[in-house]
């Protein structure tokens, strides 16, 4: 029984899910009336899901509508649709929307709708102050109280018959912002008003625009009136006449005010805490111009301007000189006057940088001159009190330039071939400026004007260039030109292909001597030479100065340390050492060496023969006398045995037997004389 509500229990389990199954086919947004509302109407965003579900049961779903990722609607419910609704859509309502469904652990997503409110609300303009006085500042706020930051404000100054004033602010973070606008001078009827702009998004960030605020009047004040400035003096006013100037106004509070005369931006005087300004100055022609009285209070400024014209009662006095370039002890006359006016007090003087001095109170000066009185000079003239300058005048005394000196710079009159040559021409006297002039032969080849001195650079200097340099000198001087010395140039050609040779050459006899050769292709004299042996520190054996284009050296005696390698080492004034290419000695026997040597091993060879054969003869004479002792014992013991052996088996007969036995014996003594002859030879 209890396996059978078992299997009844998982038929009835599997029927319930079976009939649970869902599945998401679509979830939609859309706006109405549509994605672009104005701003004000009603907006309402919609969600909708499509689902398909295995049979009819109730789903609750979790729907959530976002703006631009922010959540701005939830709702839970077992209906497929939810709905967003806005009553009065603004301009924050504008963005992107998207929806999302959840049921039952599944989760689906709408696309992207963008939604656009156009137009924004009007904004509201408030000014702190309704009347302010020139000088001071109106304070404006400008509010869109329905949009979202970021936004900008264009706030706008109107005055009549001209164009507007405009102040851009952008605000990041509020929905409201500020500006200050300065009265001016001129300013009394102001409008203000302002503007609210906003990023779009779907139109590439372009600004869109509300629609102007609300006007605002403020009117303004006057704090002072513009000044009046006046010259009490006559209207023609001459050099030397007192000139007056008042500058006054009329302010509606004292406090801070400020009356400033100028000319030309430079303040001539000033007051404070008054109404009226005074200044007074004799005239002068430089009077003449533009004057201007300036009232300022606060950030109120007035100005009012006055040209002025001062007439000339004397024109500028001119000095003349009988000349402005003089030679030295010559008389110079100088002259002031005025044209056409002769009654001034006359003055000439001489400019200095501490200060002019006064030379003569006159019309005319006649001075002897001498170089120091070179300078600039000018007269002054003085007609009631008004006193004027002339122009400066340039007078230049000369003293005779002497006689040039030219000289090489370097020191010595010569040039190393290749080289250039710099030549100085100096001046002990003379006024300067001075020309100088360069010739090489009679040729001009330079013109320099300095004070003392000049110098020319010759770069084309050849080997057999004969010409003579020389220079000249003249000042404004009366004397003329001076000329100095020719100098005559020795070029230095440099050492060219320096070799060394030997005789003999190569292999030398020991005790002999050896003449060394060293010599140049091309060099100018003296040559300066040195020969060398070349060792860990090269050593010099021989150096000698000579005008000549080669030097022999005799060593008179080589010995077999002389064997090495040999080179030599030449220069001249040019100052460059060129080595030769080396050469190398050996050190051999002398011939009469060489038959010593011989001789002495020819006897060494004779005595070592004549010893090898006396010993040879000698051992051979030893053999023989050991071989003939042996052969006398051998002989004389075989005797013996014989003849006892015949005696013994003799005995019996030893009649016959005496014979035979004088016989044998006679026969054995001739062989041993024999053999002793043999020895003896």
């Amino acid at each position: 029984m209890h396996l059978a509500l078992l299997v009844i229990f998982l038929q009835c389990s599997g029927v319930y899910t079976q009939e649970r199954v869902f599945t998401f086919n679509n979830v939609e947004i859309r706006a109405e009336p549509s994605a672009k509302v104005k701003n004000g109407a009603p907006m309402s965003i919609i969600c909708h899901a499509d689902i398909s579900k295995s049979a009819n049961f109730h789903l609750q779903h979790n729907i959530t509508i976002f703006k631009d990722g922010k959540l701005v609607y939830m709702i839970v419910s077992d209906k497929e649709v939810a709905r967003y609704e806005v009553p009065i859509a603004r301009s924050a309502d504008t963005g992107d929307y998207e929806c999302t469904v959840k049921a039952d652990g599944k989760t689906k997503s709408s696309k992207s709708l963008h939604v656009w409110v156009t137009g924004m609300t009007k904004p509201i303009l408030t000014a702190e102050k309704r009347e302010v006085l020139e000088g001071e500042v109106v304070k404006l706020r400008c509010e869109l109280p329905e949009e979202v930051p970021p936004l900008q404000f264009l706030f706008r100054k109107t005055k009549t018959n001209s164009t507007p004033k405009e102040k851009l602010v952008f605000e990041a973070y509020r929905n409201f912002s500020t500006a200050e606008f300065s009265v001016e001078e001129g300013d009394n009827i102001l409008y203000f008003d302002c503007f609210g702009k906003r990023f779009v998004k779907h139109t590439n960030f372009e600004l869109e625009s509300s629609e102007p605020s609300n006007r605002t009047l403020v009117t303004v004040k006057e704090p002072f009136i513009k000044p009046s400035l006046i010259i009490k003096s006559t209207s023609n006013i001459t050099e030397g006449d007192r000139i007056e100037f008042e500058c006054s106004t009329v302010v509606a509070r004292m406090r801070d005010i400020e009356i400033i005369l100028q000319k030309n931006k430079t303040i001539l005087n000033s007051v404070r805490d008054e109404k009226l300004l005074k200044y007074s100055a004799v005239a002068t022609l430089e009077d003449s111009g533009e004057y201007l009285c300036k009232v300022e209070q606060g950030r109120a400024s007035k100005t009012t301007k006055l040209n002025v014209v001062v007439a000339e009662l004397f024109p500028k006095p001119i000095l003349s000189a009988s000349m402005s370039k003089l030679d030295e002890n010559k008389e110079l006359t100088l002259s002031c006057s005025i044209s056409g006016f002769r009654k001034a007090n006359f003055s000439i003087l001489r400019r200095n940088s501490n200060g002019d001095i006064l030379l003569k109170n006159s019309r005319n000066l006649t001075v002897r001159v001498n170089v120091n009185d070179t300078g600039s000079y000018i007269c002054k003239a003085e007609v009631k009190g008004i006193v004027k300058e002339s122009k400066p005048v340039r007078i230049s005394v000369y003293a005779p330039v002497s006689k040039p000196t030219l000289s090489v710079v370097s020191g010595l009159p010569e040039v190393v071939l290749g080289k250039p040559l710099q030549l100085i021409c100096r001046l002990m006297m003379g006024t300067p400026p001075i020309t100088f002039t360069f010739y090489k032969g009679n040729e001009v080849k330079k013109v320099v004007i300095n004070d003392t001195y000049a110098t020319f650079l010759d770069e084309n200097i050849r080997q057999n260039d004969k010409r003579g340099y020389k220079c000249d000198a003249r000042n404004n001087h009366s004397s003329g030109v001076k000329t100095s010395n020719i100098l005559n140039i020795t070029v230095i050609v440099p050492i060219r292909n320096a070799s060394l040779g030997s005789i003999p050459y190569g292999d030398v006899e020991d005790g002999s001597g050896t003449a060394f050769l060293c010599s140049v292709e091309e060099g100018s004299w003296p040559i300066h030479f040195k020969i060398f042996k070349k060792t860990d520190h090269d050593t010099l054996l021989y150096e000698k100065t000579e005008s000549t284009d080669r030097i022999v050296w005799h060593k008179e005696t080589m010995s077999r340390q002389d064997t090495g390698t040999y080179y030599c080492m030449v220069s001249n004034r040019a100052k460059v050492n060129v080595k030769s290419h080396p050469i190398t000695i050996n050190v051999i026997l002398a011939s009469w060496q060489k038959g010593v040597i011989a001789a002495f091993v020819l006897i060494l060879i004779v005595g070592a023969i004549t010893l090898t054969v006396w010993w040879f003869l000698c051992k051979k004479k030893k053999a023989k006398e050991s071989s003939m002792e042996m052969s006398r014992s051998a002989l004389a013991t075989n005797s013996t045995n014989e003849k006892l052996a015949r005696q013994h088996n003799d005995g019996d007969y030893y009649s016959g037997s005496g014979y035979i036995e004088d016989g044998e014996n006679h026969m054995k003594s001739t062989d041993e004389n024999k053999d002793l002859e043999i020895f003896k030879r």
